[in-house]
């Protein structure tokens, strides 16, 4: 048996969360985890009851994070210096991606506190669809953005080139510069 030592949130949160990029929602176990912590899984089920309560839990933890350091983003600028901004943090934040999505994997009838957890999610969810939303009116508002294109294409244009693997180990700040101008200006010579 694992040698009992105290863990703190942090500790467990990241560990789940290596645990689930890694290897999905699905080969998450309360087995593996302890073993990462080196605790007991029955250290683990003191605080939750199954899996779905510990990753909606870590999901809460993660949202909460990420919309506190967006939120006290300076968002004053012009859209251009928003852009280079948001799209900068979206960077350093890549991972947020991966864990909205396991999200709708979680099954809403395990627990109460499962289902008020995917309650809030929802609106956390929201809430940042709602920020990202306002920051592309910004760009239609200065004419910097088309009107024709649907936000909803737009944001996905921008998660989904976050999330493209550098698999030619291009250096980070060429590789975010790329990004930036292909968003900002297409590929293609005038």
């Amino acid at each position: 048996m694992a040698r009992e030592r105290k863990y703190t949130d942090e500790d467990l949160f990241q560990a789940t969360k290596q645990m689930i990029i890694a290897d999905g929602y699905e080969a998450f176990t309360f087995s593996k985890l302890a073993s990462v912590l080196n605790v007991s899984r029955g250290s683990i089920y003191k605080y939750y009851e199954n899996k779905d309560e510990l990753i909606s839990e870590f999901l809460m933890y993660e949202m909460n994070r990420f919309l506190k350091k967006f939120n006290d983003l300076d968002k004053s600028g012009d859209f251009q210096t928003q852009f280079d901004l948001i799209i900068d943090f979206i960077f350093e934040q890549s991972n947020i991606h991966q864990v909205v999505e396991i999200i709708p994997q979680i099954p809403i009838s395990t627990t109460k506190r499962v289902e008020d957890n995917k309650s809030k999610l929802s609106e956390y969810y929201v809430d940042m669809y709602e920020q990202f939303q306002g920051f592309i009116e910004l760009g239609r508002q200065e004419n910097v953005i088309k009107n024709h294109i649907p936000t909803a294409v737009l944001l996905g244009m921008i998660f989904q080139t976050i999330a493209i693997p550098n698999h030619f180990g291009i250096p980070q700040a060429e590789w975010v510069s790329s990004i930036k101008e292909i968003l900002s200006h297409g590929m293609f010579e005038k």
